[in-house]
């Protein structure tokens, strides 16, 4: 029987932004992204070559937790930043969060 005192974790939407300067651990950031797929909506890859870098935007739906795993293994890679914001997922239907 489960607990009516347990509320289950609302869902967000939200949006990162990862800028690569270093390429040495691109490939580990692509397995994270792909083990992230169930919360990751789109994705879009934008090098800037003048610059030497490479920016990669996500849309995001998925609890706090997930998110912030997800941004958490992304932080700790070498020459790599990223920076998320996120907001509630109102059900327009029902005026609840979901």
């Amino acid at each position: 029987m489960s607990d009516p005192t347990v509320k289950l974790m609302e869902k967000r939407i939200g949006t990162a932004l990862i800028v690569i300067e270093d390429n040495r651990d691109v490939s580990r950031l692509n397995q994270i992204l792909s083990n992230s797929s169930a919360i990751i909506i789109g994705r879009q890859g934008i090098p800037l070559r003048e610059r030497g870098i490479s920016i990669i935007s996500l849309v995001l739906e998925g609890t706090t937790d997930e998110i912030g795993a997800l941004t958490g293994r992304i932080g700790r890679l070498n020459g790599i930043e990223i920076k998320s914001v996120l907001i509630k997922n109102k059900d327009k239907n029902h005026e609840t969060d979901l």
